[in-house]
């Protein structure tokens, strides 16, 4: 009996030892799940830990990985995000946002944490080149993707940003024209080409099997090669495309994602379908897109070409709803960060096919015309003139103006109040005149030989640029700027630079002056033109106006049918 007695007090003794154990194991979890969770909240990235650490089938063990409804091509690390890119079976369907999900799982044997998230967007209309967008893993976490009902894709091999060869097109003339992030050449120089070549290959892990070819030229961040003849002749879509990339001689080769496709026209067409075309690059402007689509339309400009960079907004609705309107636009998807002049290459071949005259300005600038004239005019006179190939127009930095919160009747009307002096210019140029290395700095290129420029009167045509506008549109330029030549606000080197705003600094905070800043002298002359020409003589509305007030109407008369549907109204 007493025998007995100590038996129980032992079980007892351990049965307290394993609830305080399991009670710390708990605790703690939960206050790491926790801590991982506000990491995401905050959109917080500490130093990346390595994605190679544990495959995700080693941490989640209990999960089966999807074998038939999709994979992954390839997956790349940006420094704020992840770009994973997929690989459809002939017989899938196309998945959206609402499918996936990114799974941040914890590396950490002892107490293993799984963290799903919604991707921050999905890029990319067709099976080719769809791309899923995940915030950056912390550290000790790895990423996976999660297709739902299928099941954990795992991401086995990453690319780093830092050096890697990203896109690639196979010009009219059978080159092939490959863009490469970490070159670090000399801006607007050419380089010597002897000292690179190009490689091609579908695996780039052994290089017995790639086949090597020549560089014909490269500058900036644009190499272009002789394109064998076997890769002009084979597949250029699918997973029997092969790679290019560029080789460093007696370095080695840069990594790469970029598969050399046609997208121009051999022959094209002896006149072009456009006059007066426009290529941009922009994050996060949807909320501008209508005023400046619209009003360019109606100076004459018939087609735009958009290079998103990584937006989170509306920006694909906003462009569906101006092509639905009969506007000639479309996007293009560019995630490549601080790539602006490469893109602005890659429209310019895309543009050249169909534009006689292409201009490269950002959403916040305007053309204006003070005589009265349009862009049809201007490029039109430019035109009789065949050695004329680039019209370098006047660039005006307009301020705040007084205000506090974004102009309702848009920017052009808004903001009136600008800096004396005119920055630096900005271009239309005839595509097909550029110089094949398509090195471009500050949206203007390099021509061909024979080709020159003119600067065109102020009084004829001048860009209203809406720099500093109020300070809540203002500040989101702090966040990440897509041009590779612009000075990082945050960086507290060159802070004399012109590309920052005088005087501000290098924090997101706002001046108290903010609202007098860069107001040297009155400019209402874009103003008076849009109230002249655009306003609706009914409503009283300009056009882009009206688009929002029926948005609202619209998104009003909605709330209240579901309100009715569900008894609420009477």
């Amino acid at each position: 009996m007493a025998a007995m007695k100590v038996r129980s007090r032992r079980r007892d003794v351990v049965s307290w030892s394993n609830f305080f154990w399991c009670t710390v194991f708990i605790v703690t979890s939960f206050f790491t799940f926790s801590a991982v969770r506000l990491f995401f909240a905050d959109k917080y990235h500490p130093v990346l830990g390595s994605t190679r650490q544990n495959s995700i089938l080693e941490v989640m063990k209990d999960v089966t990985p999807v074998s038939l409804a999709v994979s992954i091509r390839e997956t790349v690390m940006l420094p704020d995000q992840v770009l994973i890119y997929l690989k459809y079976p002939p017989s899938a369907r196309l998945f959206t946002k609402e499918d996936f999900r990114c799974v941040y799982s914890s590396t950490n044997s002892s107490w293993p944490n799984l963290i799903k998230q919604p991707p921050i967007q999905i890029d990319g209309e067709d099976f080719e080149n769809q791309i899923v967008r995940c915030s950056i893993p912390p550290r000790g976490f790895i990423l996976s993707l999660d297709l739902n009902p299928h099941g954990i894709i795992p991401i086995i091999h990453i690319q780093w940003w830092d050096a890697l060869a990203y896109e690639a097109l196979i010009d009219r003339d059978n080159s092939t024209v490959v863009f490469v992030k970490g070159l670090n050449l000399r801006p607007e120089r050419m380089s010597n080409a002897s000292k690179f070549e190009c490689v091609y290959g579908w695996d780039f892990s052994n290089t017995k099997f790639l086949l090597r070819s020549e560089l014909l030229s490269i500058g900036q961040e644009i190499g272009r090669c002789k394109t064998p003849l076997s890769v002009l002749n084979g597949p250029q879509r699918g997973d029997n495309s092969v790679k290019v990339s560029i080789r460093i001689k007696g370095k080695g080769i840069y990594r790469t994602i970029a598969r050399p496709i046609r997208l121009l026209d051999r022959n094209p067409p002896a006149r072009k379908q456009h006059q007066m075309c426009i290529c941009t690059m922009l994050r996060n402007q949807a909320k501008f897109m209508k005023e400046w689509v619209m009003y360019h339309a109606e100076i004459g400009v018939q087609r735009w070409f958009i290079y998103d960079n990584n937006s989170e907004d509306e920006i694909e609705m906003v462009i569906k709803s101006l092509s639905d309107s009969n506007y000639n636009i479309t996007r293009h998807v560019w995630p490549w960060i601080k790539t602006q002049e490469a893109g602005f290459a890659h429209c310019a071949l895309r543009a050249r096919e169909v534009c006689d005259w292409v201009g490269f300005i950002d959403v916040d600038e305007f053309f204006h015309l003070p005589s009265g004239l349009t862009l049809y005019d201007v490029v039109g006179n430019f035109s009789a003139d065949s050695k004329i190939a680039e019209l370098r127009v006047s660039c005006y930095s307009f301020g705040p103006s007084g205000l506090k919160h974004v102009p309702a009747e848009g920017v052009m009307v808004g903001y009136t109040c600008r800096m004396v002096a005119s920055e630096r210019h900005k271009s239309i140029v005839k595509p097909e005149a550029l110089n094949s290395s398509l090195i471009n700095v500050v949206h203007h290129f390099h021509l061909r030989s024979g080709f020159g420029y003119v600067n065109v009167d102020r009084g004829t045509l001048i860009i209203n640029h809406y720099k500093y506008q109020v300070w809540e549109v203002f500040k989101e330029k702090f966040y990440r700027r897509v041009a590779t030549y612009v000075v990082d606000w945050q960086d507290t080197h060159n802070v004399g630079s012109k590309d920052r705003a005088p005087g501000l600094g290098t924090r997101a905070v706002e001046p108290e002056d903010w609202s007098r800043r860069f107001c040297e002298v009155n400019d209402s002359g874009l103003r008076e033109r849009v109230l002249e020409s655009f306003v609706n003589p009914q409503t009283q509305l300009l056009p882009w106006q009206e688009e929002k007030g029926e948005e609202l109407i619209r998104i009003v008369v909605d709330k209240k049918r579901r309100k009715r549907r569900h008894g609420i109204l009477s």
